[in-house]
């Protein structure tokens, strides 16, 4: 995604597009020189560079997943990234031959941050869990096979989630509740860019009216709120 997309409002309507137009797609007026209701806004993309992030949750296409895509029927990899995103970070990741140590392959993630930027503590910490948890013999293909669902790359994740939280004295998180909580609202947004800007490559524009956008910018908001408190 290597153009940026913008939101313009106009005549009650949002329009997303990778430039502004000369005039407006749903009414036909020009809009050079006039007074838009606000300014246009560039969205935030939500992918991400998984070897420039600390202390994140991390998801990424599947290396079978040839598309490279995030949707719903699209195999999914995840990971966790170290503390060293300033410079490279490394992924931690588990797959059918044990846990992987990626220094690249991560550079188009969905990232979950997992660490509050003010728990110092535990971001000194954060990768000595990680080299241990990782050379655990629950993670060595010799005593523990791969099973897509329910030894996995997932179950990595939120089982490493969990051991943190008990060594920090906070109760562990269900797979159900650490998907909804941290994982669905992510990949929703996730959802509603590529839609958004698959539709504006095929069309140039997408209109939609200002009154329904409100409403789902709403509800994301709220969830955002609840989202943005990480697990641990």
């Amino acid at each position: 995604m290597e153009q940026s997309l913008i939101r313009l409002t106009h005549c009650q309507k949002n329009i997303f597009c990778f430039l502004v137009p000369e005039q407006c797609p749903s009414c036909g007026e020009e809009l050079k020189g006039s007074r838009l209701q606000e300014a246009p806004v560039s969205l935030p993309c939500p992918f991400t560079n998984g070897h420039k992030t600390s202390c994140c949750l991390l998801i990424a296409p599947a290396q079978d997943n040839f598309n490279r895509d995030f949707t719903g029927t699209s195999d999914l990899h995840t990971g966790i990234s170290n503390t060293k995103g300033v410079c490279t970070g490394v992924v931690y990741n588990y797959t059918q031959t044990g846990v992987h140590k990626d220094q690249s392959g991560w550079e188009h993630s969905v990232s979950i941050p997992l660490v509050r930027p003010d728990m110092f503590h535990l971001l000194d910490q954060w990768d000595n869990y990680l080299d241990r948890f990782s050379d655990g013999p629950m993670w060595d293909p010799v005593w523990h096979s791969f099973h897509e669902d329910d030894h996995n790359c997932f179950s990595f994740c939120l089982n490493f989630v969990n051991t943190v939280l008990s060594a920090e004295g906070h109760s562990s998180l269900s797979k159900d509740t650490f998907t909804y909580n941290f994982i669905l609202p992510r990949m929703r947004r996730v959802s509603k860019f590529t839609t958004l800007y698959q539709q504006v490559q095929k069309e140039q524009y997408y209109v939609v009216d200002r009154h329904e956008e409100g409403q789902e910018d709403s509800s994301e908001e709220i969830t955002n709120k609840v989202t943005d408190i990480s697990p641990i």
